[in-house]
């Protein structure tokens, strides 16, 4: 069975309702990058962070996974599909995908600023003075800038034995997952979705230009 890898960002959620949390501006629902995701920002206002991120989670249970989740999760009917996603919403869980890899992070899980491992399922608002059983405070479990992204080598690892890459709703900008098409094998095909797709050089790449509902019944139909 044909190993399928699907690298997904925030172009594929955007259908469901769910805000890119940056405008063009560069900001994040009107907050500087740096205030809002950074060890920094949580230092100097914790109460900012905690509420940019509960209003997040908040709008996580308003909106549901659309057709192109869906037609992921369909793909493994046929094939062996593992979906390697920079978005923190559980989309691709609700729609039925069982193999999930999130390198920035979930929103629906908190973890101790004491203790790293110390991660836990949690849907509700986080409060200052929230703490775990050792008594720091809890924040989201999601990728800040600046800190280092766990995931990473796990997801390298995938790409290497991807027999198709599926690149989804992504600029290919965002450091390090724009370098993931990089490890899969030079006679791997890969298809780009996404309505303004990214200038990226590879020899194997197709670019559908398309939002990621319409690539992706373009692509159901070529595989």
């Amino acid at each position: 069975m044909k190993h399928i890898v699907v690298l997904t960002g925030a172009g594929m959620s955007a259908e469901s309702g769910v805000k890119t949390f940056r405008d063009h501006a560069g900001l994040w629902e009107g907050h500087d990058v740096m205030q809002v995701a950074s060890p920094q920002g949580f230092r100097t206002n914790p109460e900012l962070v905690l509420d940019f991120y509960n209003q997040r989670r908040r709008q996580l249970k308003e909106v549901e996974p659309n057709d192109a989740h869906k037609a992921i999760a369909n793909l493994e009917s046929k094939y062996r599909v593992t979906v390697v996603t920079q978005n923190v919403d559980d989309l691709h869980e609700r729609a039925g995908s069982n193999n999930i890899v999130h390198l920035h992070g979930e929103l629906y899980k908190i973890r101790s600023t004491g203790n790293p491992k110390d991660i836990r399922y949690w849907t509700e608002d986080i409060k200052l003075g929230d703490t775990c059983d050792k008594g720091y405070q809890l924040r989201p479990h999601i990728v800040w800038f600046g800190e280092d992204v766990p995931m990473i080598e796990k997801a390298v690892e995938i790409c290497l034995t991807a027999d198709i890459l599926l690149i989804i709703g992504t600029s290919m900008q965002v450091y390090p997952a724009n370098g993931l098409i990089h490890y899969v094998s030079s006679n791997v095909p890969i298809y780009y979705i996404d309505p303004k797709p990214a200038m990226v050089n590879h020899p194997n790449i197709k670019v559908i230009a398309k939002t990621a509902t319409e690539g992706m019944k373009e692509l159901t139909n070529i595989l």
